[in-house]
């Protein structure tokens, strides 16, 4: 994966982190995926964070 494209899904209550790639010419918000916490047993929103 290129280093480039890649950014972090952080979610603030679990500090759990998913590493995803992002097109930065398309998207230009910053991205919020509903993926699985398994410290919570449930999907929850994670949030782009800084590297």
């Amino acid at each position: 994966m290129s280093q480039d494209q890649l950014v972090i899904l952080r979610n603030k209550q679990t500090g759990e982190a998913y590493y995803t790639r992002k097109n930065k010419k398309k998207v230009e918000k910053k991205l919020e995926l509903k993926k699985y916490s398994a410290k919570l047993k449930k999907h929850i929103v994670f949030k782009e964070a800084k590297k």
